[in-house]
């Protein structure tokens, strides 16, 4: 009798540490939850744009929350996820691209902007040109009218 008092005072224990979640028509446990929103926060929505997966509710965004969550579920690692995101939609899909060969110059976009545009003014701006000394006419007259 107590063995079975027991195992009924656990269940409501065990009940709650499998409990399960279904979104974006995924069945899955509260860990696979986070950890596939923790991917979806990271993933930029395409419709959105300043949005992340988790945030956005495009239709898209709901279909690839979906994709996530089921390699959730299937236990591929995030970095392979993201990996296939990548893939599929390039790089524009990470909220933060890493820094590499291929995002290097749109790091370097705003101190180049402003290079160019000191570069731009410098070279406009001109100095007037020194006047030419007056020939023995011109001397003459300007004593002339003095």
């Amino acid at each position: 009798m107590r063995r079975w008092l027991f195992v009924l005072a656990l269940l409501p224990s065990l009940a709650l540490a499998q409990s399960t979640v279904t979104r974006d028509g995924v069945t899955l446990t509260q860990p696979q939850e986070a950890e596939a929103e923790q991917i979806g926060n990271q993933l930029r929505c395409l419709v959105c744009q300043g949005e992340s997966l988790e945030e956005s509710d495009a239709t898209l965004a709901k279909q690839l929350r979906g994709i996530i969550r089921q390699q959730v579920v299937a236990g591929v690692a995030p970095a392979q996820i993201k990996a296939y995101m990548v893939q599929r939609y390039g790089i524009f899909i990470l909220l933060k691209p890493p820094f590499s060969p291929l995002t290097w110059l749109l790091y370097a976009m705003p101190v180049l902007g402003l290079l160019a545009g000191a570069l731009g003014v410098w070279a406009t701006r001109r100095r007037p040109p020194r006047p030419q000394p007056l020939s023995d006419s011109e001397a003459a007259r300007l004593k002339e009218l003095l």
